[in-house]
Order: C-alpha cells, then structure tokens, then sequence
C-alpha cells in the first residue's frame, strides 16, 4: 500500500492540491454570490464590471451599443443601434473559469512567490479575454444572428478555454515544479 502511495505520489499530490483549493473557492465564490438579492433580479459586481467593459469595448469597435440591467433576471441586456443581441449572465463573468485555472495552477505547484503571481497574471488575462469574447459574440450575434448556436455554444467557449490551455500548458512546461529545467 505504502509503495502505491510512494509511487503515486506526485499524481495525489496534484489531486489534494487541486480538488482541495477548487472546493475553498467555490465555496468562496458562492459566499460573494450570496450578497447579492437574485429575488430583485440584483447581477453580481463582476457581472456589472464585466457588461460594463465589453460594452465599452464594443463601442470602441464603433458600434452604438448600451447595456441595461433586465427586469426579469440577475443580468444585461446588450444592445447594438437599439437591438437587443445578447444578455449577460453570472455564467459570462468568467469567475468559475478563473477557479478552474487557479486551481489547476495550485495542483502542479511551483514555487509560492511564482504560483501566486501567474495566478494573478493568468486571472488578469483570462479577464480581458472574456471581456473581448463577450463584445465580440455580441458584435458576432448582431451581425450574424443566424450563428448564434454557433458562436455562443462552440466558438466562443474554445476561445477562452483555448487561452485557459495554453496558459496551463505554459505553467507546466515554464514555471511549475515538473517543467524541465
């Protein structure tokens, strides 16, 4: 048993490290989604953020979008020359995609000061990556409404997944305790 345990011992080790920070931040993350009243349709502040910046960015491409809290749901309307395109939900603010990634950083360790400064680098980029998704599948929605399976359900999950494995695989083979030196 204790040669098992010997030889699988770095494969556990990224498990416990792994499930046991996945479980602490969502259950973090579930404590910040509790502040917020979803009886009053209330969205979280990284939704807000989130709707806020990609419509920015949407008009930047020289659009005439706007977004408006919905009165149905914890969400945003995105709007494109008054049509309504898109909406935002919790699920697009990209937090839980940000769990997945740090936790995976935290299961192939490496150094502490380097752990936490490329968690920090990978949450900022995985951010303006799904701020740019999100504008982008809203100009994508408006200008090809006919794709909209395709675009929301396929392209743009590979993007910021895409990002989220290149960035895993950069921390493997770079930067964590199993990369080559």
């Amino acid at each position: 048993m204790f040669e098992l345990i010997k030889q699988y011992k770095p494969f556990l080790i990224f498990l416990l490290g792994f499930f046991g920070s996945y479980l602490i931040l969502v259950g973090l993350y579930k404590v910040y989604l509790s502040q917020y009243d979803v009886s009053k349709f209330e969205p979280d502040g990284m939704t807000t953020v989130v709707s806020e910046q990609a419509n920015w960015l949407t008009n930047l491409f020289g659009e005439r979008s706007r977004i408006e809290q919905s009165a149905l749901e914890p969400a945003y309307n995105a709007f494109i020359n008054q049509k309504q395109v898109a909406r935002i939900i919790e699920g697009c603010n990209a937090l839980s995609v940000m769990i997945l990634f740090s936790s995976f950083i935290i299961g192939f360790r490496g150094p502490i000061k380097n752990t936490l400064l490329y968690i920090l680098f990978g949450v900022f980029l995985i951010h303006i990556f799904n701020v740019l998704r999100i504008s982008l599948i809203t100009l994508g929605l408006f200008y090809f409404p006919e794709h909209r399976k395709l675009l929301h359900d396929y392209l743009f999950p590979l993007f910021i997944y895409g990002v989220v494995f290149l960035l895993w695989l950069l921390w493997v083979n770079k930067f964590s305790y199993h990369a080559k030196k």
